[in-house]
């Protein structure tokens, strides 16, 4: 049954260090976990949460968005009553591109207005988790609130930039501030806001009319005296993916089964955009301890604690250890890695020793490594 509420994924000016990962990318479409996507664990809990209508307001380097979302086939979206729209930035030159996200709602609100539903869940795409946003829906009508913040104590945060909350008693807000603020709390935002429809709104005409253009940090922060804002406390895992070291540390929590389990399967399955491939072949010699390793994968060689996507090829000799290796990576013969992380059709000659630390692996893109 679909809810009375339609979900976006909000990727304006979307807090991004990635480095080199976000250089051809958006942040939502990252690799990760072996098949995935960042967006994906978005896309997967709204259409769990029986979420019918989504619209996920692109902003930059989008082509490779648009190409993995597709029509939403993949989380059947495509033929439900409402179904996927990937809303480009209406900037008519790069001074609007680099207005916030209030200016981009402006635009896009006949879509808004036009669409049915009385509430609206508003994420971002690089909190990786897996959520029931019935769940949260039906908090924030018993709440009363204005608006409902989804929330989590999360005493480490492997690395991710997320904003601080502070709530009293009875959950409401009291305090919100960004990443590098003073406020003594382990409570963060998951960047997951539920609002009517009609508030929204009202929210991006005021606060534009008072030349303020961040949704956040303008309408929802310097509100709070003002507005209800309600905590709803999310107590699954949560990975908050905006930093490299935080990519890489909670890549390697996947290896733990406790934390695949509870990410992928629970409260309802992950889903992502289909590519059939062949099994993986494991040759003569070849060793595997600990690792996650996608269908369509060629291992010749020793891959210990590590994360290998589609097509990837270890060959004879090579040594593979808590390193990313992307789709159709290649390791070349007799070569090492260790705290390596390797984008998409990068190549690694034979005989290279490649070595990284967990604050700060080594990156290498579509290009031979010498």
């Amino acid at each position: 049954m679909s809810m009375d509420m339609m979900g976006v994924v909000n990727l304006i000016h979307e807090p991004d260090e990635l480095e080199a990962l976000t250089a051809h990318r958006p942040l939502a479409t990252v690799p990760f976990g072996g098949r995935y996507r960042l967006v994906d664990f978005t896309l997967s809990s709204m259409v769990n949460s029986g979420i019918s209508k989504v619209a996920v307001m692109a902003h930059t380097k989008y082509r490779s968005l648009v190409d993995h979302v597709g029509s939403g086939k993949s989380w059947d979206l495509h033929h439900r009553q409402g179904g996927l729209f990937v809303l480009p930035p209406m900037a008519s030159d790069m001074s609007d591109l680099r207005k916030g996200d209030l200016f981009h709602l402006y635009q896009q609100r006949d879509f808004f207005t036009r669409s049915q539903g009385d509430y609206v869940l508003i994420c971002r795409s690089h909190m990786v988790c897996n959520i029931n946003f019935k769940d949260v829906l039906r908090d924030h009508l018993e709440s009363g609130a204005d608006i409902t913040a989804v929330c989590k104590r999360q005493g480490d945060s492997l690395g991710g930039k997320a904003r601080k909350v502070k709530i009293d008693a009875s959950g409401r807000v009291t305090e919100m501030q960004d990443h590098f603020g003073r406020l003594q709390t382990d409570l963060v935002s998951m960047e997951m806001y539920v609002m009517r429809k009609d508030l929204l709104l009202d929210l991006v005409e005021t606060s534009l009319a008072q030349g303020q253009d961040h949704l956040v940090r303008h309408g929802i922060m310097s509100r709070l005296d003002r507005l209800r804002v309600h905590a709803y406390l999310y107590d699954g895992y949560l990975g908050i993916i905006n930093t490299i070291q935080s990519y890489y540390l909670n890549s390697m929590q996947l290896l733990l089964p406790d934390t695949w389990k509870s990410l992928f399967f629970t409260p309802g399955p992950i889903y992502t955009k289909v590519k059939d491939e062949p099994p993986t072949s494991y040759h003569e010699g070849a060793k595997t301890v600990n690792s996650l390793i996608a269908n369509g994968c060629e291992i010749e060689g020793t891959v210990v604690g590590s994360i290998l996507f589609r097509g990837v090829k270890v060959q004879k000799g090579a040594i593979v250890r808590n390193s990313i290796v992307m789709q159709n990576g290649v390791v070349g013969e007799n070569s090492m890695l260790d705290h390596v992380i390797l984008d998409k059709e990068a190549y690694i000659e034979p005989g290279r020793d490649i070595r990284g630390v967990t604050d700060s692996p080594y990156i290498a893109v579509k290009r031979k490594v010498i």
